[in-house]
């Protein structure tokens, strides 16, 4: 039968794992003597711990614990507090842990840089959900149970034996509460309708936990959500989110890699005074840079707001808070700031590289005009000499 954890005793787990210094402090700085120290005659009521090799230990009544002065005693009572549950008394007197939540596991994938969405539909066309809203460039599938459909707020995807994969034209796919030993074949079945596939695919965890009893109507927390409850359209409104972020985190780090390179030509211009690239290298860079700030403005629609947040101003709060807590605005000012610096360089080298083509040619010029005026001096010598 679970017992509620008093107040001040979560109040304890919780400085324990925060500041253990503190803690240890305690224990340097008691002694063996004192009103409020006692040989370990008594076990607590509430905590009961091996207390071998331990001399003296430090009783609070107010916790309704011991502190043992021992350090190896001490991590004993950390580890413990620190894998007991923390518990809430319900309504009826019951009580129910904190984390005890429905959850709902969202991970987002980032694998290829286009997906065709109309041959994806016509494959599973039995899977596919009509559109809400005027979006085309994703599409919503649900698998497992089809008969179950969340509308309003008695649904409740936790549980059930269903799935939704929201899949985006721009390469990214988000995964609803599928299992693990499913993920990879859903993955398959986008990848053969996809084009562009990357070396390497670039993965992210959410969690969405669904409380019917919230007082608002949503709640963030630490890598989650909480929901009175997630239908269609949160689906749908989460998933566009997670899927811009994990796109926008492969074009940041694109981006990283072509910074990365002018860093070096920088460094090597530093060191000797000049530059070694092709025109041909410096080409295939610009149109790098033009199209990865074209994919993540116009594919990714980073700055189009969703229409069921136009619609809706619970999933518009939903909308904000998402952006807000994977700072997708932020991320794409450092993108913007990056590529900034990526065309200032361009700009530079492509100077440099008309420059020294200038400097050809002139060099070519004035030694065809130096063989002209050696060549009308021989005519000269040559006409006073007869």
């Amino acid at each position: 039968m679970a017992t509620a954890l008093p107040s001040q005793l979560k109040s304890l787990r919780r400085l324990s794992l925060s500041s253990p210094s503190l803690i240890r402090s305690l224990f340097t700085l008691s002694k063996p003597t004192g009103p409020f120290f006692r040989p370990p005659t008594t076990p607590s009521p509430f905590l009961s711990l091996p207390i071998n090799h331990c001399s003296f230990s430090l009783f609070i009544p107010k916790f309704r614990a011991v502190i043992v002065t021992d350090a190896g005693c001490y991590c004993s009572l950390v580890r413990f507090m620190s894998s007991v549950p923390e518990t809430v008394e319900s309504n009826d007197g019951g009580v129910v842990e904190e984390d005890a939540q429905p959850s709902i596991p969202v991970r987002a994938y980032f694998f290829s840089t286009s997906v065709d969405l109309k041959r994806l539909v016509e494959v599973n066309k039995k899977n596919f959900i009509p559109p809400t809203s005027r979006m085309t460039n994703y599409v919503v599938l649900r698998f497992g149970d089809l008969k179950s459909e969340l509308k309003g707020s008695d649904s409740s995807l936790c549980g059930r034996d269903c799935c939704y994969i929201v899949v985006f034209q721009y390469g990214s796919i988000v995964l609803f509460n599928v299992p693990d030993n499913k993920i990879d074949g859903y993955l398959n079945l986008v990848k053969t309708h996809a084009s562009g596939i990357l070396p390497e695919m670039r993965k992210d965890e959410y969690e969405v936990r669904e409380k019917p009893t919230l007082d608002t109507w949503m709640q963030g927390g630490l890598d989650f959500i909480m929901l009175q409850y997630l239908n269609i359209d949160g689906i749908r409104t989460v998933g566009s989110v997670l899927g811009q972020s994990i796109a926008l985190d492969y074009y940041v780090r694109q981006v990283d890699g072509m910074v990365d390179e002018f860093t070096g030509i920088n460094r090597d211009m530093e060191k000797s005074g000049t530059f070694k690239m092709e025109k041909k290298k410096l080409f295939q860079l610009v149109g790098k840079a033009n199209s990865n700030l074209a994919d993540v403005i116009l594919k990714l629609g980073l700055f189009e707001r969703s229409d069921i947040a136009w619609k809706d101003a619970k999933y518009a709060e939903i909308w904000e808070y998402l952006r807000d807590e994977f700072e997708l605005t932020q991320r794409f000012a450092s993108l913007d700031f990056k590529l900034k610096f990526v065309e200032h360089n361009i700009r530079f080298l492509q100077e440099s590289l008309q420059n020294r083509k200038s400097d050809s040619l002139e060099w070519l010029i004035i030694v065809l005009i130096a063989v002209e005026i050696v060549i009308s001096i021989y005519d000269i010598v040559q006409k006073s000499v007869l």
